[in-house]
């Protein structure tokens, strides 16, 4: 029996991979296992809780992120310089095929399910191809069911996915190029028979919008929150969801009754302008004045929220930072998620930052490892990369500091209703928390010096 090795490599535990709460299990890698015939004997390491060793295999496949893609390719440099051929996947290397092959064999570009058997077929064969291009999956059929006995039992959370896909073109996000614009949708019987054999009490759904984007879908969220509560699943989860979710107040409080205890929501901005300029026509239609609203309707039924908003824009200045951490004390969101634009490969984002020239961090692949949402790697326009920086730990001050941060607890205990449910709003804010004290900005402040920063010549 052939061994195949499945490694999620990281690069540097920091930021949200430094708490339980914060990690999220690579089921990208079950899917993998999942898709693999029974005549292969399967392996994950997860460099999220293994400490690598190295392991005798047939075939290696390491899974890519941009932040922590560098890791990636030193484990692939390793297996391969001993002989064993290695295909890598994910998100990245999707993106970015032509940069993998000076580290790999082979690349899958998109979904790995559509190619995985033929790729197997074409090593055994000794034929392995150095691209192999996965057509989008028909989600209605979709029969692969990921092998979470493989993955790591200390994980907080267990997963799964029940749609992929984006329909909107948000210029920081890759999701549409990498998963298409349509909205494809598992079955909500295949979705609920499948959450019947997720063993855990803490479950989240990795959709990037469950609910989706039209009547329909809607329709079936409603159906698998349903299903949920009918068949008596006791599960406490969190999902994501778009702004919109609202319109529809009935698949709030459904979602609120089968066990839903977190929503994750894009707020990204309070300015219009900035919105416009990110793409995030779905907020811009909903209005910044109505954001509060939204977090209240979760409120309602006990639904603790994590915000997530982005800072690094074109001409912010100090009074919008301002401004902004006067709004986080008003809006009654319970955890917030604040990040610095980041143009990822892939991304609209992306392309106009390197025909600007604005890119500030271009020796790649070595310095994708900044490309992880804490450092300025572009040249905004209107603002200093510094006033950035300093914004950042504004914000960040205000919201931990005592007693801004007791009091945004006690509002969240009240908003919730209930303990339990606090508990997961605490656990947020202190995951979000103890991300900022770790952070490079941060502890050059700490000390009185500046963060680094990327002077053009």
């Amino acid at each position: 029996m052939k061994k195949l090795l499945l490694i999620n490599p990281v690069g540097r535990r920091s930021g949200y991979l430094l708490t339980t709460f914060g990690t999220f299990s690579p089921l990208g890698l079950a899917y993998v296992a999942g898709a693999t015939p029974d005549n292969w004997d399967v392996e994950i390491i997860d460099e999220n809780f293994d400490t690598f060793a190295y392991k005798e295999a047939d075939l290696v496949g390491i899974s890519s992120f941009t932040s922590s893609i560098n890791r990636a390719y030193e484990l692939a440099a390793l297996y391969r310089s001993k002989g064993t051929k290695v295909i890598m996947g994910g998100i990245h290397v999707s993106m970015m095929p032509d940069e993998a092959l000076h580290y790999v064999d082979a690349v899958v570009i998109g979904e790995v399910e559509g190619v995985w058997k033929q790729v197997l077929k074409d090593f055994e064969a000794g034929s392995l191809q150095p691209k192999y291009q996965s057509p989008q999956l028909d989600l209605s059929k979709f029969d692969v069911l990921p092998r979470r006995d493989l993955l790591h039992p200390n994980y907080f959370w267990h997963s799964i996915q029940t749609s992929r896909g984006c329909p909107f073109n948000c210029h920081f996000c890759s999701v549409s190029k990498y998963m298409g614009r349509g909205f494809r949708q598992r079955s909500p019987e295949s979705v609920l028979n499948e959450m019947a054999m997720i063993k855990g009490k803490n479950l989240t759904i990795l959709d990037d919008n469950l609910v989706g984007y039209s009547p329909e879908s809607v329709q079936r969220a409603k159906i698998i929150f349903r299903g949920m509560t009918e068949r008596g699943f006791n599960k406490r989860w969190f999902m994501q969801t778009s702004i919109n979710m609202t319109n529809d107040e009935e698949s709030v409080k459904l979602a609120a009754e089968s066990g839903c205890n977190i929503v994750f929501i894009g707020f990204e901005s309070v300015d219009a302008g900035q919105l416009k300029s990110m793409g995030k026509s779905v907020n811009l239609k909903t209005g910044v004045e109505n954001y509060k609203k939204v977090v209240d309707t979760f409120h309602k039924y006990g639904i603790v929220v994590v915000g997530a908003f982005i800072i690094g824009n074109d001409y912010e200045s100090p009074a919008y930072y301002e401004f902004l951490s006067r709004f986080f004390l008003r809006s009654g969101i319970d955890v917030f998620q604040v990040t610095i634009l980041t143009p990822l490969p892939g991304t609209e984002m992306m392309k106009t930052m390197e025909s600007q020239g604005r890119l500030l961090y271009t020796n790649f692949p070595e310095d994708w490892a900044k490309y992880r949402f804490s450092y300025m790697v572009h040249q905004p326009e209107g603002v200093d990369i510094l006033t950035v920086y300093k914004g950042m730990e504004l914000l960040k001050s205000n919201l931990y500091s005592v007693p801004r941060y007791q009091y945004r607890l006690v509002k969240s205990l009240f908003n919730v209703h209930s303990v339990d449910r606090f508990v997961f709003s605490l656990r947020g804010n202190e995951t979000y928390k103890r991300s900022w004290l770790g952070s490079h900005y941060h502890q050059a402040f700490a000390v009185g010096k500046q963060p680094e920063l990327e002077v053009r010549t």
